[in-house]
């Protein structure tokens, strides 16, 4: 069993995301395995259950090639560009059986997980979302894993693998990337200050400014709305698995501050990739 809490980046590895790297995989693994036809559509997407399976295995062998110091070049960093790469990548790889991409999703993991306690270097790698440090870079995999992980599961009819601690370790990951998938026709114009909070648990804060962003791990002083959201709805909103209207009517979402009716136009100031 490979274990990197402490490890990796100088220290800055969260506690528990290993586990939470080894489990999600263990469960998509789990889910592929029981499917009968993966020529079943994905809902929501244009990939059928096999092609979203191809792309995880995919995916995690390319991260545990960073995490590794290798140089991979995928796409241009912006949403339409990681799509582009994504087909290009599913077109020269023909692999859709249930088993043998399960062996690979857990596999590369691992792979991932063995270079994570012995890093290349020091420094920030360079990631298809942009420069990362490592614990951003296992972060970024486990968000991964569990947007697609839930989408194989529904279109499965499986139980999803998001929990609450899963997308607490989401969020070093999240938290980079906000800035980098900013819809600009959204934002242009927009001044205000956004906490956002799990509940029960991690909060952040975004800053708009005439339209541009910080996203910083702690609050602004004197947020203009303040959004407490379920962590599962959280994650599922992030990734553009969820609306923030059918979140609100469940109660997974909830507003107040002097601006609270800017709490559903949160999620779309953002292109998920």
């Amino acid at each position: 069993m490979v274990s990197v809490s402490g490890q990796g980046d100088g220290g800055t590895w969260p506690s528990g995301l290993d586990e939470a790297i080894r489990a999600t995989a263990a469960d998509i693994a789990t889910t592929l395995r029981g499917a009968p036809d993966t020529g079943a559509p994905v809902p929501g997407s244009q990939w059928t259950v096999g092609e979203a399976a191809a792309h995880l295995a995919q995916a995690n062998e390319l991260m545990a090639h960073l995490a590794d110091g290798k140089t991979r070049s995928y796409g241009d960093g912006t949403p339409h560009g990681l799509a582009e790469a994504n087909q290009l990548a599913l077109a020269a790889f023909a692999e859709r059986r249930a088993e043998p991409l399960a062996a690979m999703i857990v596999e590369q993991a691992d792979a991932f997980l063995r270079s994570a306690t012995r890093p290349a270097s020091p420094g920030e790698l360079v990631t298809p979302m942009g420069p990362m440090s490592l614990d951003v870079l296992g972060s970024y995999l486990l968000t991964h894993m569990l947007g697609h992980g839930y989408d194989l599961a529904r279109a499965l009819g499986r139980p999803h693998m998001i929990n609450r601690n899963r997308v607490e370790l989401t969020l070093p990951f999240l938290i980079t990337a906000m800035p980098r998938v900013v819809d600009t026709t959204a934002t242009a114009g927009l001044t205000a200050r956004f906490t956002v909070r799990l509940r029960g648990g991690a909060r952040f804060g975004t800053t708009f400014t005439d339209g541009a962003v910080t996203v910083t791990p702690h609050p602004p002083g004197r947020p203009d709305c303040t959004i407490l959201a379920e962590p599962v709805a959280f994650l599922l909103m992030a990734l553009g698995r969820l609306g923030p209207w059918g979140a609100a009517a469940r109660g997974h979402v909830l507003a107040w501050g002097r601006k609270p009716w800017l709490a559903p136009r949160f999620p779309t100031l953002f292109t998920a990739p």
